[in-house]
């Protein structure tokens, strides 16, 4: 990149606003600002300019401002009805503490609308010391300005993540792919996780199709930008531009996830009942590994390994295990104690005081590395027998999560 060519036509930056629209109300809620110098076909971002560490912090810091300024200046009253997300290197920001940033947005914005400026951080690209990043932006958020942490993914630390308390965590489409669900599965349940218990929301960004777009919703995302719903542009657009469109898309969304509920709850129930009636039939104990074989036998379309713990978590009998074809007894396990496990001893309680079932969510079984769910049951004299269910079983009836 030329940096002097860049200098040269800093006049010539034009500002465009790339609209986000929430799942909820179907509408525009927000604007991302992006700057941009435009010659004939070719295109320069000013905000890869101002992560491009070749070029001196203060040149980049007086460009990223520079948009800033123009952006603000260009919405004005009408930041009163939208947020408008606005670059912001938290590499740079650190420089002189945040003073000529901060003093920036308290020119333009009058401190009752700070509240509608969020904050667009690249996750991906920290450099400065959390730390000190952390102090400032803390104060900074004490006048109501948000923080968004965009491309957050694998990659993301936690930390970062935490120190920084974003409102909006932002993800980029592909990595709900189909093709990459299953590496990326945990990291994005792990952020939605997060997300919840920070009490942020999440955002999918570069949404070009309408698979993708239902894709976002399914897993959770609140806001969307992308060129399915809109490409940027110089100027706001009306604000339900696309909400007829959005709402009869997720009215289809539901419409198909509704089924896919319905169905896999069906499942469920019967494979609970097969479960449970072979069960009654043996009513296995600790003290009769032979009954724990038996049942092992009759479930050995579903099952891949089984076990008995007492009221303390503590495994009363050998593993059960389907290996190269057959049922062998390990014996490794016993006397282990499985209280440590989250909402062990709570789930135990549970069944025995409601007399009911449990099917676990998906976890990767730390022998196999498959994923699996568990199906337990309290059994007579205090004892609870745990069922892990292979994957084949789970994938071919649609209930692996």
């Amino acid at each position: 990149m030329d940096v002097l060519n860049v200098l040269d036509k800093l006049d010539q930056v034009e500002i465009f606003f790339e609209p986000i629209y929430s799942a909820d109300e179907h509408i525009i809620v927000a604007y991302e600002v992006s700057g941009r110098i435009v010659e004939g076909e070719s295109v320069i971002d000013i905000t890869t300019f101002t992560y491009n560490e070749d070029i001196p912090e203060e040149i980049r810091a007086e460009v990223e401002q520079l948009v800033v300024r123009q952006a603000i200046e260009k919405v004005g009253e009408e930041l009163e009805n939208v947020d408008l997300y606005i670059p912001c290197n938290p590499n740079l920001l650190v420089l002189d503490f945040g003073e000529s940033y901060f003093s920036l947005l308290k020119e333009l914005v009058d401190e009752e609308k700070l509240s509608h400026i969020i904050l667009v951080m690249n996750d991906y690209l920290f450099t400065t010391d959390l730390n000190q990043l952390h102090h400032l932006i803390k104060y900074i958020q004490t006048y109501g300005v948000k923080v968004s942490l965009s491309n957050v993914g694998a990659h993301s630390q936690l930390d970062s993540l935490l120190l920084l308390e974003p409102s909006v965590l932002c993800i980029d489409v592909d990595q709900l792919s189909y093709n990459k669900w299953g590496n990326q599965n945990y990291v994005f349940t792990t952020l939605r996780t997060l997300a919840l218990k920070m009490g942020a929301s999440l955002m999918v960004s570069k949404v070009d199709t309408l698979y993708q777009l239902q894709h976002g919703w399914k897993n959770g995302a609140r806001y969307y930008k992308g060129a399915y719903l809109q490409k940027p542009a110089k100027d706001f657009i009306p604000r339900d531009t696309l909400k007829p469109r959005f709402r009869d898309e997720c009215k289809q969304f539901i419409a198909t996830e509704k089924k896919l509920i319905t169905h896999k709850l069906e499942e469920i129930k019967l494979l609970e009942r097969k479960i449970i009636s072979s069960v009654e039939s043996i009513i296995p104990t600790s003290k009769q590994a032979d009954k724990l074989m038996e049942l092992a036998k009759k479930l050995q379309n579903y099952a891949f390994r089984l076990y008995i713990c007492d009221g303390e978590g503590f495994q009363t009998t050998p593993n059960i295990c389907w290996k190269e074809g057959k049922w062998v007894i390990e014996k490794e396990a016993l006397r282990k104690n499985w209280s440590w496990r989250p909402y062990f001893l709570e789930n135990l309680l549970k069944m025995r005081q409601e007399q009911i079932s449990d099917l676990s969510n998906a976890y990767s079984d730390i022998e196999t590395g498959e994923l699996t769910r568990t199906f337990s049951m309290a059994l007579p004299n205090n004892e609870y027998l745990f069922i892990d269910i292979s994957y084949d079983y789970l994938y071919e009836h649609n209930i692996v999560n």
